[in-house]
C-alpha cells in the first residue's frame, strides 16, 4: 500500500482579489512521480510553489508526513526545487555547483566527495568535475542542477518546466532521464508541464488542471483513455468532441443515428458529449460506412496522416496510414470501445472541431480543395 507523504487541503490562493487556486485537495505518495499538467496560468506553478513553501496559501492546509506546514519555511522543508532556469553558478565547476548546499551544511570533506561522487554516477556525468559549468551543454547543465538538488537527500524533488529550454530530442532523452533518477533514487517527484506527452510519458500519476480547478487524477492511461469532461479530452491529445445522447445502457445517438459503445450508468435519452480519438477511426469503403463524409485536407506527419473529413460542416479529424484524396467521399467505422462517452460539463461545445484546424492545413498545404457534394446531402449508411 503506497505511503501518502503530502496533503493539501481545502488550498485556495489569491492574488489582488483573483483567484489564482480555488480550494484544490491533493494527496501526493511517497516514491510517486505526479505531474501537475495545464495551460499557462491554470495555477500548476502556485501549487508547486505552495508545496515548496515559496506561497503560503490564503485558506486551507498544507501537511507533510501528517504534519501540517503551513509555516514552515522552504529551507526547513524536505524539499528540494529544480527550476527552469537552473541558477547554476558560473565561477564554479561542475563539482562545487553540486557541493554547494553540502559545504553551507559545513559537513565533513570526505562526506562531500562521497556524495558529490555519487551524485554524479546518478546523473551520467562522472568525468565532468572540473568542467566549468558554462562549457557544459544546456542537456548537462540540467543534470547538474539535478544533481545539486539531490546531494541533499530531499524526501521530494520538485520541478518547475526544467526541460522547457531544451530542443526536442534532448527533452526526449532528458525525459527517459528524469524517470530512471527518480526510480533509481526512491523519493518523490513532482513536476509542472503544460506538454502533454511529456506528461504521459514520465508519469505514475497525471493532475490535469485548469481555472486553478483540478479537472481530473489518474495514471496517464486512465486520464487519456477515460476523461472525464471535454477540456481534459481536448487538452490530453487530440480529440473528436461531438454532441450526443444516451438513449440507454451502451446505445450512444449522436449525428442522427446510434452506435454501439461500452459506457453505461447515464439517465435515459440524457445529453452527453461523446468522444472519439482520431486513431480510432477506420477508413472504409463509403458502402460499408456508419457514416459517409468529404476529406477536406490531407497532412502528411511521418508516422501518419492527418485527415479532416466534413461530415454535415462538422470535421473530424481522422489519424490513419491510408492516404485518401481531397475531395475525396469515404466512409469511416468506429468499434464500440472507439467511443467515450462523457458527462455535458461547462467545457462542452468548445472543443472537438476540426474546422480551424482544416484551414491552418490547407493554408499549410495549399492544397487544391475539390468540393464533394453540398453540405446536408451526406449519406448514413446501417452498419
Amino acid at each position: 500500500m503506497a505511503k501518502e507523504l503530502i496533503r493539501l487541503v481545502g488550498c485556495t490562493m489569491e492574488f489582488d482579489g483573483e483567484t489564482i487556486l480555488n480550494s484544490i485537495d491533493l494527496s501526493i505518495n511517497d516514491k510517486e512521480f505526479l505531474t501537475l499538467l495545464g495551460p499557462s496560468g491554470c495555477g500548476k506553478t502556485t501549487t508547486l510553489r505552495i508545496i515548496g513553501g515559496f506561497l503560503k496559501p490564503t485558506s486551507g492546509d498544507v501537511f507533510f508526513d501528517g504534519k501540517r506546514i503551513n509555516d514552515i519555511p522552504p529551507y526547513e522543508r524536505q524539499v528540494n526545487t529544480v527550476f527552469q532556469r537552473y541558477a547554476l553558478f558560473p565561477h564554479l565547476d561542475v563539482y562545487e555547483n553540486i557541493a554547494f548546499g553540502l559545504r553551507t551544511q559545513k559537513l565533513p570533506e570526505r562526506e562531500i566527495d562521497e556524495r558529490v561522487t555519487e551524485m554524479l554516477e546518478v546523473v551520467s556525468l562522472k568525468g565532468f568535475e572540473d568542467r566549468k559549468v558554462t562549457a557544459l551543454s544546456g542537456g548537462q547543465q540540467q543534470r547538474v542542477a539535478i544533481a545539486r538538488a539531490l546531494v541533499n537527500r530531499p524526501k521530494v524533488l520538485l520541478l518547475d518546466e526544467p526541460l522547457g529550454a531544451l530542443d526536442m530530442r534532448l527533452r526526449k532523452d532528458m525525459q527517459q532521464e528524469l524517470k530512471r533518477i527518480q526510480q533509481q533514487m526512491e523519493i518523490t517527484f513532482i513536476y509542472v508541464t503544460h506538454d502533454q506527452e511529456e506528461a504521459l510519458a514520465m508519469s505514475d500519476t497525471v493532475v490535469v488542471m485548469n481555472e486553478g480547478i483540478i479537472q481530473q487524477i489518474g495514471t496517464p492511461e486512465d486520464i487519456y483513455n477515460e476523461p472525464r469532461n471535454a477540456f481534459v479530452a481536448d487538452f490530453i491529445g487530440e480529440s473528436n468532441i461531438l454532441d450526443g445522447i444516451m438513449r440507454e445502457d451502451y446505445v450512444v445517438e449522436t449525428f442522427g443515428r446510434r452506435f454501439t459503445c461500452l459506457d453505461k450508468g447515464f439517465g435515459k435519452d440524457e445529453a452527453v458529449d461523446v468522444v472519439v480519438r482520431p486513431e480510432d477511426i477506420d477508413i472504409v469503403p463509403v458502402s460499408e460506412g456508419m457514416l459517409t463524409g468529404t476529406v477536406t485536407s490531407i497532412t502528411f506527419k511521418g508516422m501518419q496522416y492527418d485527415v479532416i473529413v466534413d461530415f454535415k460542416g462538422f470535421k473530424w479529424l481522422i489519424q490513419t496510414t491510408d492516404s485518401p484524396s481531397v475531395g475525396e467521399r469515404i466512409g469511416i467505422k468506429i468499434d464500440p470501445d472507439g467511443f467515450h462517452i462523457m458527462p455535458k460539463s461547462k467545457y462542452s461545445g468548445l472543443y472537438g472541431d476540426y474546422s480551424s484546424f482544416s484551414e491552418e492545413y490547407e493554408e499549410l498545404s495549399d492544397a487544391d480543395f475539390v468540393p464533394g457534394e453540398e453540405d446536408g446531402e451526406e449519406e448514413w449508411h446501417e452498419d
